[in-house]
């Protein structure tokens, strides 16, 4: 048999040929002349190596056996983890609410609302009988309100004032103090009235001048009818001529007229001395009724005004007074309820300063007005006992009674 050389087998012996490239190698198996021995052992090798298997021809079967052998293994699946106890929260829940309602029943056995009724015996039947009408008294006692109502609000003082001056001046000194009782018509303060007493004095002399010019003139005016008698009579007589008469008679209405304009002014003088009598008054500020004062506003040495846009540092109050027989309580009241409220009601209050001490009043009047933002009316309380506990602006809770 004849060796015919594989081109497509070709390969580059590389098995460590002494030359210096690699050459090819192209002959059979027994060629020593252009490979070393190294390279034909490969290359008898290579060539001795079985073929795959041939593809064309097989069966289906054949083929379904091989793609079986090229398939990739994978891992066992691990074992699935143990199912979670879902019914344990039921199971807790359901023992609780089986707790709870076995101590419900209890408790209902406990005050014998839980104990069954005994099955009644069967009764022959019978008529029916009417039933009663609802008399007035039940109608009234299921439809009536009850019997009281409560409230709060506060303790308001009826008479309180601000006193102030009514000029501006100087404070020269403050006669009074926080919490002293004061009558009416004492000296709160005194301003600096300097000017003012200097006004009076002028006028003063002004009304003595007058009542002494009205002295002259009643004078004269006496003298001048002595004479005008005197002369007359002489003229009588015929010593003294008419004309002296007539002068003399004008004289005295002159007189008169002047005595009449004396009198005027020392009216008017007078007038002006009270005036500024009353203006240096004003000078001194007086308490406008009895009361306690609750509040001082300014102090010696400060500008009053009875103006408040005065200016920055002038004080427009010197002090505050409140009259304690005039304090009653105002309270808020619900207006859903302000029909159940009517004047001479009996009231119990109780102040939350002292909320052991219970106080009797009486509903005095409904104020005609309602509070639309917090949808309440005023109720004016009178106190029935004067208390020294009792202060303006305290807290109270009322219970109003139907009676």
């Amino acid at each position: 048999m004849r060796w015919s050389p594989r081109p497509p087998s070709r390969a580059r012996c590389t098995a460590g040929s002494a030359g210096p490239s690699p050459r090819t190698c192209c002959g059979p198996p027994s060629c020593r002349r252009c490979c070393s021995p190294r390279c034909m052992s490969a290359t008898a090798a290579r060539r001795a190596r079985p073929e795959p298997p041939s593809l064309k021809g097989t069966a289906m079967s054949d083929i379904s056996a091989q793609l079986h052998l090229l398939k990739i293994g994978r891992p066992a699946p691990e074992t699935a983890p143990a199912p979670r106890r879902a019914w344990l929260p039921a199971a807790l829940c359901g023992g609780a609410v089986l707790c709870a309602a076995a101590a419900v029943f209890t408790l209902d056995l406990t005050l014998g609302r839980g104990t069954p009724a005994a099955t009644p015996a069967p009764v022959p039947a019978q008529a029916a009988a009417p039933a009663a009408a609802p008399t007035a008294a039940d109608t009234a006692a299921d439809t009536a309100a009850p019997a009281r109502l409560i409230a709060s609000g506060y303790v308001v003082a009826r008479r309180r004032a601000t006193v102030a001056a009514e000029v501006t001046g100087r404070l020269l000194d403050i006669l009074v103090e926080e919490g002293q009782q004061v009558r009416a018509g004492q000296v709160l303060a005194v301003l600096n009235a300097g000017m003012a007493d200097s006004e009076l004095a002028g006028a003063s002399a002004r009304v003595a001048s007058a009542d002494a010019g009205v002295l002259a003139a009643q004078a004269d005016l006496a003298e001048v009818r002595d004479t005008a008698a005197r002369n007359a009579t002489l003229a009588r007589t015929g010593f003294i001529s008419p004309a002296s008469v007539a002068h003399d008679n004008t004289r005295v209405a002159s007189l008169e007229a002047q005595l009449v304009r004396a009198r005027h002014e020392a009216a008017a003088a007078r007038a002006d001395a009270v005036r500024l009598q009353a203006q240096r008054r004003q000078y001194d500020i007086r308490a406008p009724f009895a009361g306690i004062v609750v509040d001082k506003n300014a102090q010696p040495g400060e500008i009053v005004s009875p103006i408040s846009g005065a200016g920055g540092f002038t004080r427009s109050g010197i002090c505050t007074i409140v009259d304690m027989e005039s304090l009653e309580i105002q309270a808020e009241v619900n207006e859903t309820f302000i029909g159940r409220v009517h004047a001479g009601q009996t009231v119990d209050a109780v102040l939350d300063a002292y909320p052991g001490m219970k106080i009797a009043a009486r509903v005095l009047a409904v104020v005609p007005t309602a509070n639309r933002d917090k949808g309440t009316v005023r109720v004016r309380i009178a106190l029935l006992e004067a208390n020294p506990k009792i202060l303006p602006d305290m807290a109270v809770k009322v219970t109003i009674h139907n009676t």
